[in-house]
């Protein structure tokens, strides 16, 4: 039974450790299986990430169906009042059909997240490594650009041109939005965020071959080998990609920072859509597709099952309770730490982390999970789990779970009157300070 194969893939996810929040299976259009991890909940919006490449692309394939713009047309044409006084000539040569295949003249984003205004502009004004047209670098910038080019040309940001043309007549209900950069522009390449079964729904748009409502010529060039990808260091992601889209073993996907995929089978009419955050794992999305392609494709054309969801949640950490502390600290640690850790203390189920002028409290549930505040963020939603592992030891996971998945994991070590913590994390502004290690010695009161 298909029944049993779905349960050996989510078994595998389970054993590998694999962080996720979600996923839906179809066969030959028609639901079969799907979870939602708790906390995580049907019809929440989720950040997709590179999906968000996909979307633009999506765009940029309707408004070339109608002649608003050329493929083989430079994209600097469209961008003069961007261009420096003495323009590179790679930067002029670069067309929209080498931003759709990541064969920009760039070996990365030219924009800096933390300190450009405009995302776009940096596209134009970089400094080129190589000539355009010739080999793949994956380049955010590019697709940034791409948003920027339908809102010049239709006159509605990305989102608003998807909505109006694509995810209105789809029927999608749930909550969406889409991220924009400093000047007002949506996020082409990383700030789409909608649900889990809307991104499963719009898949199935393309599986159908664009229903009309994606031109059908744009949908088999974007999921087609368009450019060579021999280089990258992920197994996956050496098939090749299309325009915006990736190629795999068994089909293309679309494929967003921390396992917001959708992995499409054409031959077997088979599509699983996913959400996670993986980010800490950096296997951890191949995980998802071996998982897949492994335990559940192979049958999809041969068994069958009844349509199931089912009731999940999140991965927690292992918890030895008569290794558990009830309170130690507080510990002063040096100045200049990687960690920015001023103090640190145990008080029950809570960490009270010193910073500067200001204090964090991280409360967690042994052996299990908590819905809390981001620590000293409390707006941000954040999910944590952790776990007495040894004598004096506790594990600790924390991830956001608002617009930004991110997260980072925690490794305390008690003995001998000092403090040791090891933190690693997933690059983000959010996570700052909860990468290195630093030690702190037991603080004693003054006399």
């Amino acid at each position: 039974m298909l029944r049993n194969r779905v349960l050996s893939m989510i078994e595998r996810l389970e054993k590998g450790d694999v962080n996720m929040h979600g996923f839906l299976l179809t066969v030959r259009g028609s639901f079969k299986a799907g979870a939602y991890y708790r906390p995580f909940r049907e019809g929440q919006p989720h950040r997709m990430y590179s999906v968000s490449k996909t979307m633009t692309g999506l765009a940029v394939g309707m408004l070339a169906d109608e002649g608003k713009l050329d493929l083989d047309r430079p994209v600097a044409d469209y961008f003069r009042d961007l261009l420096p006084e003495r323009p590179d000539g790679r930067v002029l040569r670069q067309t929209i059909r080498d931003m759709l295949r990541m064969a920009t003249c760039y070996a990365q984003t030219a924009y800096r997240e933390r300190e450009d205004r405009d995302w776009t502009r940096p596209f134009f004004t970089g400094q080129p490594s190589h000539e355009p047209g010739t080999v793949f670098h994956y380049d955010t910038g590019a697709s940034q650009v791409l948003a920027a080019l339908v809102r010049r040309l239709s006159g509605m940001e990305v989102m608003d041109f998807l909505e109006q043309r694509l995810f209105t007549p789809l029927g999608l209900e749930d909550e969406r939005f889409w991220l924009k950069d400093p000047s007002g522009c949506c996020q082409g390449g990383t700030g789409l965020c909608m649900s889990l079964r809307d991104l499963n729904r719009t898949a199935l748009c393309l599986m159908d071959g664009g229903r009309g409502l994606v031109p059908g010529w744009y949908v088999r060039e974007m999921t087609r080998r368009q450019i060579a990808t021999w280089q990258r260091q992920a197994d996956e992601e050496k098939y090749g990609y299309g325009w915006q889209c990736w190629q795999t073993r068994n089909g293309w996907s679309m494929y967003g920072l921390g396992g917001q995929m959708v992995i499409a089978c054409p031959e077997k009419e088979t599509l699983l859509t996913t959400i996670a955050d993986t980010r800490l794992d950096p296997f951890g999305v191949q995980k998802i597709y071996d998982a897949f392609f492994e335990e559940v494709l192979p049958y999809t054309d041969t068994e069958d099952m009844a349509p199931e969801t089912f009731s999940l949640r999140v991965r927690t950490l292992p918890d030895i309770p008569e290794y558990r502390a009830a309170s130690a600290g507080p510990f002063a640690f040096p100045e200049g730490n990687p960690l920015g850790l001023r103090t640190l203390a145990l008080r029950g189920n809570s960490l009270i982390l010193e910073r500067g002028d200001s204090a964090a409290v991280l409360p967690f549930l042994p052996g299990d999970i908590l819905e809390t505040g981001w620590p000293g963020k409390p707006e941000v939603p954040a999910v944590v789990t952790a776990g007495w592992t040894d004598p004096g030891q506790l594990r600790l996971r924390c991830h956001a779970a608002g617009t930004s998945p991110c997260g980072f994991e925690m490794l305390l070590c008690l003995r001998n009157g000092t403090a040791t913590v090891q933190c690693f994390r997933s690059h983000d502004p959010l996570t700052d300070f909860y990468d290195g290690v630093a030690s702190g010695t037991l603080k004693t009161a003054p006399a």
